[in-house]
């Protein structure tokens, strides 16, 4: 039987299943006490558990957990495989987000994307082409755009983030703290948004990770990119990750007390055609402390609009001197797939490839 038939129909055997809270703090406000940073969580325990580490899942930005759970045409998500394959599973809505709540009086304002952007970015880029290899896009469930079933039930699927993505990851480094204090040592799979996460958990709770895999983390280093179109394709935004990698302090060596003392430089060319000019650091690097010794796995897919620029990511770590695995999705066979991976056709075919190097890297 094809492996990823047989993952489809292999039995959901849960030995426990349940959901709830960790995070937050009441706040004073002029018509009482309301709690704010919460984070929900829901897990599923395997009946065989053959792993000795939970897989915590943590979604990007507009996004849910329910990006793990299906997908849009109604397949298993990355949730029930890593479930039946012996792990223990626990799916978040980061604080502000989904099933946590937004406070509109603690949170700020909040956007949301219209479909149009939606297809552009996510779904359907092979239509717009605003990076060089959108053209490669061929994994989406349909057509990717306004009135295709599978588009709809994703777009709506989609909810509002806070604008302020810097307070956002401050509550996170606090709930996901929170969160591996309360269930023990667990591995990381980060998305998107949900990338930076990853590194500022780890930083905070360096003994408590015991691997991340790093799905197209929120980059590039530094500045944000805007996508032009051909001829030229990228420019530099605005500067979103002070920190390099994120928007809040890591622990750095030598430290830095403010992001002010971090110095960053701009490669002369790209390391190859359709890439971005890289930000790093500038010699000598600081080095991030906190990450080094925890097995890090970080992939790019093949027609994602971060395929020109997750190396920037790749190389600001190395920098740092924390030792990882960046792999482009292409080059070990899984091919045509966008930023929302998760929900593609191949969707278990990508989790059999994080589950194998999890198998051997983190035990």
């Amino acid at each position: 039987m094809d492996e990823t038939l047989f993952d489809q129909q292999r039995p959901l055997l849960i030995a426990d299943q349940g959901v709830f809270f960790v995070g937050g703090n009441y706040v004073d406000t002029p018509r009482g006490r309301i709690s704010g940073g919460q984070m929900y969580v829901q897990y599923q325990i395997p009946a065989r558990q053959a792993h000795p580490y939970p897989v915590v899942m943590i979604h990007g930005g507009g996004q849910t957990g329910v990006n793990f759970l299906t997908t849009p045409d109604g397949r298993r998500g990355w949730a029930d495989y890593f479930l039946t394959h012996g792990y223990a599973v626990y799916v978040v809505d980061q604080p502000s987000r989904g099933r946590s709540g937004f406070i509109s009086e603690l949170y700020g304002k909040a956007a949301n994307r219209s479909a149009e952007a939606v297809a552009d970015r996510f779904t359907a880029p092979e239509n717009t082409k605003l990076w060089p290899q959108a053209g490669l896009h061929t994994q989406w469930p349909g057509s990717g755009v306004a009135g295709d079933v599978a588009f709809d039930q994703f777009y709506r699927s989609q909810v509002e983030s806070m604008t302020d993505v810097g307070a956002g990851e401050l509550m996170m480094r606090a709930a996901g703290s929170a969160l591996l204090d309360r269930i023990g040592p667990a591995i990381l799979l980060t998305h998107s948004q949900g990338g930076p996460l990853g590194w500022t958990i780890a930083d905070a709770r360096p003994k408590l990770v015991k691997g991340i895999v790093s799905v197209e983390p929120n980059g590039a280093p530094v500045y944000e990119i805007k996508f032009t179109g051909a001829p030229d394709y990228f420019e530099d935004e605005t500067m979103t990750r002070p920190w390099g990698i994120t928007r809040h302090a890591l622990t750095f060596s030598p430290p830095a007390s403010d992001a002010s003392e971090m110095k960053f430089v701009k490669q002369d060319k790209p390391d190859g055609p359709g890439l971005v000019r890289c930000w790093l650091q500038a010699e000598p690097a600081r080095q991030l402390v906190n990450l080094q010794g925890i097995p890090i796995l970080m992939v790019t897919a093949e027609a994602s609009y971060h395929a020109p620029y997750d190396h920037g990511t790749s190389r600001f770590l190395k920098q740092a001197g924390v030792a990882h695995t960046f792999v482009r999705l292409a080059d070990v066979g899984i091919r045509g797939n966008g930023h929302m991976m998760m929900l593609e056709k191949n969707n278990l075919a990508i989790a059999r490839y994080f589950d194998q190097w999890l198998k051997v890297n983190v035990t």
